[in-house]
């Protein structure tokens, strides 16, 4: 047998199994035992086997959007930028959440085969070698997101260039005349995570100015993580005059702690954010941030899976997009020693 030409027939055969078993297993139905089902993946992989997208069965045209956390305000821009794009197509989006997972269960792979969408956008979230291929296998087409790390060859991915926008806030820091700028990022397992890291790092480094590595912290892109990293580093004898959040929400925790802390921003402490929420202009002091075109992101991601559903190849299946530095209120030269 030819392999990657195989036909549902000689699989069934080659596994001494019905046809109508492997199509039970190709849409994701559950009414196979699991080690028939192990054993038909095993041979569909070995075949590289794809289901022809004319397969696809009629009904709602939809899209999955899974994300690893959906409950904040960063998640809700990348829905409308996907909105954006689905809504005229009059294409539905099916909107699920991990609970903080950067990957999915087999059971959402296992729904998602069922359903049969047009494709699949994972925000920062992949998916393993195994599903990646069970995807592949039924034609249902993915991208990612804001990955959380590195994507294999092939996989459409879309950022943003985290680097730059590391880069970006430190040097205004620095131009403003800080010399401890602390920073606290995301996990130091995700890739945004560590390049706005090193954005940091190499603007403190071009500028000749010594890093001190207690200032830099790792935690989640949430309030909770900005506010603890914040009290600890803020109740330091040496505490930074500024400090650089790997998020809007850290900022504002740290926004918190320094007001707990009796500390005027930006007067004793400036603090820049990332993302660029739309709620960032209506703190007080309203907050200097990196902005981040999370919803150009998600239409452009979309616009990718849509387009390699119908049997097209995207211009360019990886794409960075620029960040950019928006400077408000809570930035000012450190206070007089």
């Amino acid at each position: 047998m030819a392999q990657g030409r195989a036909t549902i027939a000689e699989i069934a055969q080659e596994v001494g199994v019905s046809v109508p078993t492997v199509s039970k297993v190709l849409n994701g139905r559950t009414d196979v035992a699991e080690a028939t089902r192990a054993k038909v993946e095993e041979a569909l992989a070995r075949h590289a086997y794809r289901k022809p997208v004319s397969g696809r069965p009629a009904g709602p045209r939809l899209l999955d959007l899974v994300f690893h956390q959906a409950d904040n305000m960063w998640a809700q821009e990348i829905v409308k930028g996907v909105e954006l794009v689905c809504g005229p197509a009059r294409i539905g989006v099916v909107l699920s959440e991990l609970g903080g997972s950067h990957r999915p269960p087999q059971e959402w792979i296992d729904d998602v085969m069922a359903r049969r969408p047009l494709g699949v956008l994972l925000v920062l979230s992949g998916l393993d070698e195994t599903q990646r291929h069970q995807l592949s296998s039924r034609s249902i087409p993915f991208a990612v997101v804001d990955t959380e790390g590195e994507q294999p060859a092939g996989v459409p991915t879309v950022g943003s260039n985290n680097w730059n926008g590391g880069l970006a806030a430190t040097r205004h820091l620095l131009a403003l005349g800080h010399r401890r700028i602390g920073v606290i990022s995301g996990p130091a397992d995700v890739l945004c995570s560590r390049a706005r890291v090193d954005g940091y790092r190499s603007a403190h480094d071009e500028m000749g100015v010594a890093r001190d590595p207690g200032l830099v912290r790792w935690g989640e892109f949430i309030a909770e993580s900005g506010y603890a990293h914040g009290r600890d580093l803020l109740d330091r004898p040496d505490r930074p005059t500024a400090i650089f959040a790997g998020s809007d929400y850290q900022a504002m925790g740290v926004m918190r702690a320094a007001r707990e802390l009796g500390l005027r921003v930006p007067d004793d402490l400036s603090i820049v954010g990332y993302d660029d929420l739309p709620v960032t202009e209506w703190l007080n002091p309203a907050l200097t941030t990196v902005n981040q075109p999370l919803r150009e992101m998600a239409g452009l991601a979309t616009r990718m899976v849509l387009t390699l559903a119908e049997g097209r190849r995207p211009p360019s299946p990886r794409v960075e997009l620029l960040t950019e530095l928006v400077v408000r209120s809570s930035t000012a030269p450190p206070p007089a020693i």
